[in-house]
């Protein structure tokens, strides 16, 4: 199971049939690093939500290694605060440094509060990106996730259990590869199945059987949505 990218979306398109027509349109905004711009998650959500009632229109501010306190200082020739003040953004998706909430809590709460209150100040709603543990560490993601639980808590924000998601369908399937050959970053089915856990939380449930009328191999879209569909 190892679909590239462009593979991946286009067979998503040409082999869902069940295609619904667009009503509404959602505008999201992913705020992160290389974890959000790997294989760009954003564009994948976009290109995933063609074929349901809603489009999600993405886009991103990130750069590799960043911190939400970067984001929030508008450092490292980042401009995040411009585009959530001047475009009409639905949703603002946070990500921390992938060891932020691991090595420095109490800066990634402050700065997700004084990002959140900016978001909502502006009219839209703060999603917490709940990232995965490394590959050598998973141990560690018991702790992640309750950082960002807490954050979403304090917030009033949604948390999207990524992490968790990506435990459980090692659990289910345990010769699966989702991370880049660094063991942290994920490959192109690791962002796959990220998009589909976002896709998830914008829109509601996905379809658990995709129709085949080409015969072509759908395996790791309804693996993934299975999969997104419990978070």
């Amino acid at each position: 199971m190892k679909p590239t990218y462009k593979f991946c979306v286009l067979l998503f398109i040409i082999s869902y049939t069940s295609f619904a027509q667009q009503k509404d349109t959602l505008n999201v905004l992913f705020v992160g690093n290389s974890y959000t711009y790997y294989s760009n998650l954003p564009k994948m959500v976009s290109d995933l939500s063609k074929s349901t009632s809603t489009f999600i229109k993405t886009q991103m501010s990130a750069i590799g290694g960043a911190k939400l306190k970067q984001h929030f200082n508008q450092e490292r020739g980042l401009k995040t605060k411009d585009l959530i003040k001047n475009v009409n953004f639905d949703i603002v998706v946070l990500q921390e440094q992938s060891m932020g909430t691991l090595t420095n809590k109490e800066e990634f709460l402050l700065y997700s509060k004084k990002l959140s209150d900016y978001i909502k100040k502006h009219g839209a709603k703060p999603y917490f990106f709940t990232t995965w543990s490394r590959e050598r560490t998973p141990e560690t993601q018991k702790t992640i996730t309750n950082v960002y639980k807490e954050a979403a808590e304090q917030n009033n924000g949604v948390v999207v259990l990524v992490g968790e998601a990506w435990k459980l369908a090692k659990k289910k399937q345990p010769s699966i590869k989702l991370f880049a050959e660094d063991g942290s970053h994920p490959n192109s089915l690791g962002t796959l199945l990220t998009a589909s856990i976002f896709l998830k939380n914008f829109i509601g449930p996905l379809p658990s059987k995709i129709d085949n009328t080409r015969k072509l191999d759908l395996s790791s879209f309804e693996f993934c949505f299975q999969i997104a569909n419990q978070f």
